[in-house]
């Protein structure tokens, strides 16, 4: 995985509540067998009108957001079920921070597995970034000092858990980890056996 630890970039306000994760990758792009390519996919039925054409309206379609790396919303993102394909879409179009006011937990798990990292922040900080960020907000995020700084130069601080913050400013998934042990892994495994 690719490490975190400053992230700078216009935010997408995404001002919807309980965005499942069928919402986010839609059933019938389940059936890749790699963990790229979904990106094309993210929000697909909300990008997208019924005959194909893009939905003009949607804010992801919206030009000034293109290259955005941090995507703002609302209250219980990451709700439904717990297809891992959401965070995998999530990071394949782009986006390296996820901010909202609750996620559901295990679509929250899923992005410190898959080197995205999702921001709990109170609703009235998420409700002014939405506002702000229909006309155009950059924020800093750097997960080294855990704050988030505005275009204005206000500091935000947010709480990531010591452990999630190590893996994703190191850019390591869980196998990455054990492969640091490999020598000791492989010492245990060639010592001396007792029988």
């Amino acid at each position: 995985m690719e490490p975190i630890k400053h992230v700078e970039s216009i935010i997408v306000p995404l001002d919807n509540k309980n965005v499942d994760t069928d919402q986010i990758i839609s059933k019938e792009f389940l059936k890749r067998i790699e963990r790229t390519g979904f990106g094309q996919y993210l929000f697909y039925h909300w990008r997208y009108n019924e005959d194909g054409t893009l939905n003009e309206d949607f804010v992801l379609n919206d030009p000034k957001f293109a290259g955005a790396s941090i995507l703002v919303s609302d209250e219980n993102f990451g709700c439904g079920s717990s297809r891992e394909h959401a965070p995998w879409a999530i990071l394949d179009y782009g986006f390296r921070v996820v901010m909202a006011p609750s996620f559901a937990d295990i679509f929250y798990n899923n992005c410190f597995k898959n080197g995205i990292l999702p921001i709990k922040l109170p609703q009235d900080v998420i409700n002014d970034y939405l506002t702000r960020g229909k006309d155009g907000l950059t924020l800093a995020v750097d997960l080294v000092s855990q704050t988030i700084t505005d275009s204005d130069g206000a500091i935000v601080n947010f709480t990531i858990d010591e452990y999630s913050r190590n893996m994703l400013l190191e850019g390591l998934d869980e196998i990455g980890l054990t492969i640091q042990y490999e020598d000791a892994i492989s010492a245990y495994e060639n010592r001396p056996k007792p029988y």
